[in-house]
């Protein structure tokens, strides 16, 4: 028997009921003794207790079902323990209530104070809830666009195609807000439940101009530094070190530094430029001659120090700007003779993929260790300093390199492993090649290296 049911049979409310049963049996059969009715006096006593019973119990059943939650009746014995029993566990539900009423309240009051916007949609994609900011950028009413698709109230048509693709792992960074233009805003879209969606609003509008800021110091500063190292280098230039043995080193020194930092400065004008996305002009770049130069320039950087090799897997073109696309391919290469050591060998190729086609550099150097690559792309990120410094290298050229490809709409994947060698890959989509272009034959044997491959990837 439950532990509920022994507490009833052992409350006092128990004992009370049944000893004024007793009492009531026991009275009623000494008097139908008494007057020769015994049994008519057990069955008349059995009747008054059935009617006090179902009188207690019809009052049990008025204070349950009334609206205003009196005390409960206590003069009607274990119907009395039972009203107890409903009227504490009714009080603790109400705490409960209450205190869950507060505590949604209070989460209510912190989603409204949130900066950024936030706004609940059902799986129709229909407007649940949202908070203050989320209304102020998006211009919507509380209580009038409730219940509406968002498809109704956003007239914004690269957010209604964002929201339709549920792209939950690539957010939407940089959209004109509706109410206006001059508000940029980001927007992620969050899964959770049963097919609910959380949208968060923010608005970047500070942050686009303390990065445009950012830019512009880093362009003027390049400018500027740009005429006092070329007037420097020029000097040094008219310096023949064998006119001064004894400081021959330090012209020489000074020479490669002054060389080094008119790299870094150009590097940064090119950064800031393919920032403000400015210069841009789609062409058909031939492939064949781009491998071509770029083995040229890799076998003038090496000296006959490296095999060098081209595979020209595929007989499509890219359209692009060709000046860029240089620029991102030669620093892949450049990179890649840079930290080959000498004997070993580097291969450019370009072949066919199913959605596209890719350029990959190839070589056998060093390799890059696993915990760098996430952050190999970024500026002046460098994997070993003494090492980059005595390359020559900016710490720019990787980062040149993918924004040069995301212009394109393209990808860059890196595979690298210690003592292997690295491989960069460009990978392109369909739409940046020249459809006009006859489509290559993908040799296997071009297409693949020799030796072991390394079996970790990162896309920065």
């Amino acid at each position: 028997m439950p532990d509920t049911d022994l507490q009833f049979l052992r409350s006092y409310s128990w004992q009370v009921s049944i000893g004024r049963l007793a009492v009531l049996i026991a009275a009623s059969a000494l008097v139908g003794w008494w007057l020769g009715y015994f049994t008519e006096a057990l069955v008349c006593a059995f009747g008054i207790y059935v009617v006090w019973s179902l009188s207690s119990l019809m009052r049990l059943q008025r204070w349950v079902m009334g609206r205003n939650r009196n005390a409960p009746p206590t003069d009607m014995g274990v119907w009395s323990d039972i009203a107890s029993y409903v009227h504490s566990r009714h009080q603790a539900g109400k705490q409960r209530r209450r205190r869950l009423v507060q505590l949604m309240r209070a989460y209510r009051e912190a989603a409204e104070a949130l900066p950024d916007g936030v706004m609940v949609l059902s799986n129709t994609r229909q407007l649940v809830w949202s908070n203050a900011s989320a209304r102020r950028l998006l211009g919507l009413d509380k209580h009038r666009h409730r219940g509406q698709v968002i498809d109704h109230l956003i007239q914004h048509r690269q957010i209604l195609e964002w929201l339709s693709a549920e792209k939950i792992d690539q957010p939407l960074i940089d959209v004109p807000a509706p109410v206006d233009s001059d508000i940029r805003l980001s927007m992620r879209l969050i899964p959770y439940a049963e097919r609910q969606w959380l949208l968060v609003v923010r608005d970047i509008s500070t942050l686009l101009k303390l990065e445009q800021v950012r830019r512009d110091f880093v362009a003027n500063v390049s400018h500027e530094l740009r005429t006092p190292l070329t007037v420097i280098h020029g000097y040094l230039d008219l310096i023949e070190p064998e006119d001064f043995p004894e400081s021959s080193g330090m012209i020489l020194e000074m020479r490669r530094q002054s060389m080094r930092m008119t790299q870094i400065v150009e590097d940064l004008l090119t950064l800031s430029r393919l920032d403000a996305q400015e210069g841009q002009r789609d062409e058909l770049v031939s492939m064949s001659s781009m491998l071509s130069l770029l083995k040229r320039e890799a076998e003038a950087l090496s000296a006959g120090q490296h095999r060098i090799d081209i595979q020209l897997a595929s007989q499509t073109d890219l359209i692009g700007s060709t000046k860029d696309l240089h620029s991102a391919f030669s620093n892949l290469v450049f990179n890649a003779v840079r930290y080959t050591p000498p004997g070993g060998s580097i291969d450019i190729a370009w072949r066919d993929l199913p959605d596209g086609a890719c350029l990959s550099v190839c070589d056998t150097g060093q390799g890059i260790p696993p915990e760098h690559l996430p952050r190999i792309t970024e500026r002046f990120y460098r994997v070993s300093t003494s090492r980059s410094r005595e390359k020559g290298g900016t710490g720019l050229g990787l980062s040149i390199a993918k924004h040069v490809l995301m212009l394109h709409q393209a990808k860059l994947r890196i595979e690298s492993a210690l003592g292997v060698g690295s491989t960069f890959f460009c990978d392109f989509p369909s739409v940046r090649l020249d459809a006009a272009a006859p489509a290559g034959n993908t040799s296997a044997s071009m297409l693949t290296r020799q030796g072991a491959k390394p079996d970790r990837t990162v896309t920065p």
